[in-house]
């Protein structure tokens, strides 16, 4: 094995699968907390109880997916959080906000209660908006310029909607009764959001940087990469199609199929993923420097290698089990 090449894109994958992890998984999340403040109190209990058992270590695919990036590509990790400093304090700050208001919300008197629920939409907010606006500086290659962050901010909204989605799909997959109605119209809102969103960020992704749009407009690959357009835009149609049909299914006690809506939503994130790594691959830092340039020694990355291949199964496995364990309808929130 040429250790020069393979190592460097052995590392970028693992990066990729732990961000990719990390946005299906705390996205839905984000994105309850987004949504808790369209609920009453009653229903904002089952909504923090339906990700109780898994935003803990939903986070921790962002901690991998940021060490490794440290540990395998020291260069490109100073130049990146170098740029990103203000929007990673911002989502670190939103990300604390929302630790401490999950747990002191179930503790708090009543009078209190209300704030600390604020506080947990409020960091959910803060984090999503900053991720997105990280999203948007690191494809225009840290660019300034009002144009460059005005793209970013739009990539800001644009992921925060995403989320809003799986958040609202999540519920209408773990909840039922009138929260799941309620949750089935907060997914048709946000498709629509969601939708536009992501159409407009792939519009303007080739527009703001030209390698981009020179990796999707030369043929062959244009007609090649012509499907991940077109399954995205069938998957929104499934969820305009479907989401109506549930709703009536659900008003008449049928609950079937009520995993559809996420199913869809995720393989939205995918394929979206997908097309933003192919963009960016094999760049670490977009018009700086590509994976071989920003990456450690070989002889350090075979160390890092190994550590990873005994700390990801542990990872995979305790997520899969704490997600096996509370699989169903989520129920009242209660630390008795």
């Amino acid at each position: 094995m040429n250790d020069l090449y393979w190592l460097p894109v052995i590392f970028a994958g693992l990066m990729a699968l732990a961000m990719l992890v990390y946005v299906v998984l705390d996205g839905f999340d984000l994105g309850v907390g987004l949504l808790l403040p369209l609920a009453d109190a009653e229903k904002k209990d089952v909504m923090i109880a339906s990700i109780g058992p898994f935003w803990d270590a939903n986070e921790t695919w962002l901690v991998l997916g940021a060490g490794l990036l440290l540990v395998a590509f020291p260069m490109a990790h100073g130049i990146v959080f170098g740029e990103l400093y203000l929007p990673v304090l911002a989502m670190l700050a939103g990300l604390i906000l929302r630790g401490v208001a999950f747990d002191f919300r179930v503790k708090a008197q009543d009078p209190h209660k209300p704030w600390w629920n604020a506080a947990f939409a409020a960091g959910s907010l803060l984090a999503s908006f900053s991720q997105g606006v990280m999203l948007g500086r690191y494809l225009t290659g840290f660019a300034d310029g009002a144009l460059a962050w005005g793209f970013a901010l739009l990539t800001g909204a644009g992921l925060s909607l995403a989320y809003a989605l799986l958040g609202a799909t999540w519920l209408v997959m773990k909840t039922e009764g009138a929260l799941q109605a309620k949750a089935t119209a907060w997914a048709r809102r946000s498709l629509l959001g969601a939708g536009a969103a992501v159409a407009a960020v792939s519009l303007v992704t080739p527009l703001a940087n030209p390698s981009i749009a020179a990796k999707w407009f030369s043929l062959p690959q244009l007609l090649l990469l012509l499907p991940l357009p077109l399954a995205t835009l069938a998957l929104f149609a499934l969820l305009q199609a479907s989401l109506p049909r549930l709703a009536r299914r659900q008003a008449a006690g049928n609950d079937s199929f009520c995993w559809l809506p996420f199913a869809a939503s995720v393989g939205i994130v995918l394929l979206s993923f997908w097309g933003l790594a192919y963009s960016v691959f094999p760049e670490i830092v977009i018009g700086r420097m590509n994976i071989w340039q920003g990456a450690a020694d070989p002889a350090a990355l075979w160390i890092i290698l190994w550590g990873a291949v005994a700390v990801l199964p542990c990872i995979i496995a305790y997520t899969a089990f704490a997600y096996r364990v509370f699989w169903g309808k989520a129920g009242g929130l209660s630390y008795q």
